[in-house]
């Protein structure tokens, strides 16, 4: 569908403008392949991690306070398989237990940042435990695919996980705005060096000028985006919560929206001191793979072909199997946040930086 650019936002940086998906993914463009804002009001736990069921226990209902997804007792997402590109999953509260084919687990959130290239093949599961009993368990995060290049599409599966006060973090002089880099280059001289995304992602490569950020903005506040490293990438930034007021390169911005931003101009983002509420947007860009894209469900790859080979080999090998008593794997609930890859358990802060980095599998 082509995306038009409406008199309400109409200025030199924004290309287009859309509203977003009342439901489901956002519109992304290359190197992206899929971005989801999870945000659910989950109850509180009644002892076992689990919710009562809403829907029909396999539920994605936007009108819901809060989705099942593909669990039946917990909520999230049992054992599934992926291969042919990578994977971040970016929190900003609630927790999330992953584990999978290889052996490895953890359970991170509260702005923690976990990245995974999948990919010749992995198998894995994303459940979001109800650890409070006598306390809601709300959860916000980010699930977003990004593309592998068709030399990269089989190599062997990789992670990073990052421990939230190991990310760098730009404030504002005046505080009212800040901007949580969770991949890409050093735009504001934070001083605190970037993640390091995984070996053999697209964004492991800095001239390809990857970047995922969380942008929060109070009554009064206003932070500036600044020219992209590399002119080519597409660069998109989506108002994900707020009232109306906000302005993006001076254009008033009244509802939810997805917006094509030029790269090659610094975007402004202000919100007025009459605001009640802070506005929070999602700021991401990358250069082009420029390659076919043939997906189907869990993979991604580059020629129709491939996928057919995709189900195969995963109906063969199973990926490496899963070595876990349960398809909906959640760890005891008074274990804290953890990793385990490649059979060594770290914490958030198991070092002077409070940051571990696993090796590759």
């Amino acid at each position: 569908m082509q995306r038009t650019l409406s008199k309400m936002t109409k200025s030199a940086a924004i290309l287009s403008s859309n509203p977003l998906p009342r439901a489901g993914p956002y519109p992304t463009g290359d190197p992206l392949l899929f971005c989801v804002y999870h945000k659910d009001e989950y109850p509180q736990g009644n002892g076992k991690m689990e919710a009562p069921k809403v829907g029909n226990g396999s539920d994605f209902d936007p009108d819901q306070p809060y989705r099942m997804y593909h669990g039946t007792k917990i909520p999230g997402f049992p054992s599934h398989p992926h291969r042919g590109f990578s994977t971040i999953t970016a929190t900003i509260e609630g927790l999330i237990d992953h584990a999978d084919s290889v052996g490895n687990g953890g359970r991170y959130g509260q702005g923690d940042l976990q990245m995974m290239v999948a990919g010749k093949g992995i198998v894995h599961s994303e459940m979001f435990p109800l650890i409070h009993t006598d306390k809601p368990n709300p959860t916000r995060f980010f699930q977003i695919w990004m593309n592998l290049p068709a030399k990269n599409k089989m190599v062997k599966p990789a992670f990073e996980m990052f421990w939230a006060h190991t990310v760098p973090v730009y404030e504002t002089e005046d505080g009212k705005a800040k901007a949580t880099l969770w991949i890409g280059q050093n735009y504001w001289n934070i001083g605190k060096n970037p993640n390091t995304p995984p070996p053999n992602s697209w964004a492991d490569d800095v001239s390809n000028d990857v970047v995922i950020s969380h942008i929060t903005i109070q009554p009064g506040g206003r932070i500036t985006i600044p020219k992209a490293h590399e002119p080519t990438v597409n660069r998109s930034l989506y108002y994900i919560e707020g009232n109306s007021g906000t302005t993006v390169d001076e254009a008033p911005i009244q509802q939810k929206v997805y917006l094509d931003l030029d790269p090659n101009r610094e975007v402004v983002l202000e919100l007025p001191v009459s605001a009640t509420t802070a506005g929070e947007f999602l700021w991401m860009q990358g250069k082009p793979i420029e390659e076919p894209v043939a997906q189907y469900g869990p993979f991604v790859m580059n020629q129709e072909a491939e996928i057919y080979q995709a189900f195969m080999d995963y109906e063969e090998t199973k990926f490496g199997g899963w070595p876990w008593p349960r398809d909906d794997m959640v760890f005891p609930a008074e274990k804290g946040r953890f990793a385990l890859f490649d059979g060594k358990e770290t914490t958030p802060f198991d070092d002077s930086e409070g940051q571990e980095v696993s090796p590759e599998l």
